[in-house]
């Protein structure tokens, strides 16, 4: 396999053949808003000749992220609203968000943390903070599961994450705790024993979240490290961002949903996308998502069937879009209802 470096900047873009000369003064600006890294893997599967590729639109920075909607916000889906100590979000009784680090592998285009993400970015916990994190969780009898994310956990060292983990061996309520992660697709070999070994404690089941959105994402590097993470006892699930040009169509989601279900990973969130600054291009109608969920009823198994969510701006939880929590009012708006029974407009007044 021909060696590919890491993508980092609009420079090594346009060495790539993923950006030309003259598209550097816009990428430039958004490269100076919003990080960018893309790895090998990713590189590599990208088809140049496609102008539309959908592996490039979800990683190669545009001119269009710089384009804001007044509906857009720094903080979509409320984190900060939900943050009783540094790293912790408290959204639902039985379970917290530990933010443990803010980098990622890659970074995606949509993201719905871009202004938290990054080398810029709010950074990885020091040892107070995580000692403080985990004295929150400790006082907490009600927190049942623990979801790590970010940023993407798995970015941290084994020696790291074993540290994370025995930290939460020693708080008896929790027995659950979940990593959300791209590194299976993004960097396949990092899934190895080590990483592994590290996710695992006594007492706690342990899930992995992986999140891909184009079955060409999954490949046999990347199969093969979810055989890895399954043939360990380790339960997957899977997470996907419904994505205008990307994933839009109910043939690519059967595809994808499928390739989940072969590989031991069971279909979980499909996210209709957030309202993050500069992603309105990525982003399609409540309407249309319905419409291409609908029409994966009856053409692939259950098993394949994942849920369509909403998370709603402000920090009132998830909806789920099928159903009757979101209601059409006119005009391009929708009253959608949260899991406390609060009435919230989508997009916000």
């Amino acid at each position: 396999m021909n060696a590919v470096k890491p993508i980092k900047s609009v420079d090594d873009l346009v060495e790539a053949g993923l950006a030309t000369p003259a598209d550097r003064a816009a990428l430039e600006a958004v490269t100076a808003r919003y990080a960018i890294t893309l790895t090998p893997e990713i590189t590599r599967l990208i088809d140049r000749a496609d102008p539309n590729d959908p592996i490039a639109r979800q990683f190669v920075p545009d001119a269009a992220e710089l384009v804001v909607a007044p509906e857009e916000r720094a903080d979509p889906i409320g984190d900060h609203a939900h943050s009783p100590v540094e790293g912790i979000v408290h959204r639902y009784p039985d379970r917290v968000l530990l933010k443990a680090v803010h980098i990622c592998p890659v970074y995606c285009r949509f993201c719905f943390r871009r202004e938290m993400v990054g080398p810029q970015g709010l950074g990885t916990l020091d040892a107070a903070a995580m000692e403080a994190a985990f004295d929150y969780i400790g006082s907490h009898q009600e927190i049942w599961e623990v979801i790590l994310t970010g940023g993407d956990p798995l970015v941290l060292s084994p020696r790291r994450l074993r540290e994370i983990m025995k930290a939460l061996a020693n708080i008896s309520h929790v027995k659950i705790v979940r990593f959300h992660t791209r590194v299976p697709v993004v960097d396949p070999e990092k899934i190895d024993a080590a990483l592994i070994a590290a996710l695992k404690a006594s007492g706690k089941t342990v899930y992995v979240a992986l999140h891909a959105n184009h079955p060409r994402e999954l490949t046999m590097e990347a199969r093969a490290a979810c055989a890895r993470l399954v043939d360990a006892g380790i339960v997957m699930v899977s997470q996907s961002v419904l994505l205008k040009g990307i994933n839009d169509d109910p043939a690519i989601l059967a595809d994808l949903m499928k390739a989940f279900v072969e590989n031991r990973v069971k279909p979980y969130y499909l996210h209709h996308p957030d309202l993050a600054p500069g992603t309105g291009h990525f982003r399609l109608t409540i309407e249309e998502g319905q419409r291409i969920v609908a029409a994966l009823r009856g053409q692939i198994s259950g098993l394949c069937q994942p849920t369509y969510i909403l998370d709603i701006p402000g920090g009132h939880g998830k909806a789920v879009v099928s159903g009757s929590t979101v209601q059409a009012t006119g005009d391009g708006c929708y009253s959608v209802s949260d899991y406390r029974g609060g009435e919230h407009s989508y997009p916000p007044a």
